[in-house]
């Protein structure tokens, strides 16, 4: 199975807390390039599982709008700034459980977009992979990882920016 994991957009620095910064121009035009270089990789989500936060929901949105896909999305509080990577790949491995025989084919999701923050999805990253490196991350980067449920980790395909694709 393919995992996506996705920092949000560009962000407004200004708000009254954390969690309610907003995309700039900037980061909404890099949440499109994004989406964009998923299209064009013949990416077929089955679902997104999205931080609260407004800017990784923005994000998402984005991403969903470029894509033209309006399957399942999950919120989930777990994949904030300050998430437990080590709770998340625990939560990931679990909701990829529970999804087999319950999607469109007996292998449940098979490609799943994580929308969330720094530093988080570096550790994730790092987490989920066999060579356990934890890679920075770009404003609307995607690292790809090659998943595999039965060990519980996989392979760092490949890290974009939309600073590789402009």
């Amino acid at each position: 199975m393919q995992l996506y994991i996705m920092r949000h957009g560009q962000a407004s620095p200004i708000a009254n807390s954390d969690a309610e910064r907003q995309l700039t121009k900037q980061g909404q035009f890099e949440a499109e390039i994004m989406g964009k270089w998923l299209k064009n990789m013949q990416v077929n989500l089955d679902h997104v599982l999205v931080s609260p936060y407004i800017r990784a929901q923005q994000t998402a949105a984005m991403v969903k709008a470029t894509l033209n896909w309006s399957g399942p999305a999950t919120t989930c509080d777990l994949i904030t700034p300050s998430g437990n990577a080590a709770q998340v790949h625990d939560y990931l491995d679990g909701m990829l459980a529970q999804s087999r025989g319950k999607s469109n084919s007996d292998k449940g999701i098979q490609e799943l977009l994580v929308v969330s923050h720094m530093p988080l999805v570096s550790y994730l990253v790092e987490d989920l992979t066999f060579d356990r490196k934890s890679p920075i991350f770009q404003t609307a980067g995607i690292a790809q990882i090659d998943y595999d449920l039965g060990s519980m980790k996989g392979e760092l395909v490949r890290l974009v920016s939309p600073h590789d694709l402009c």
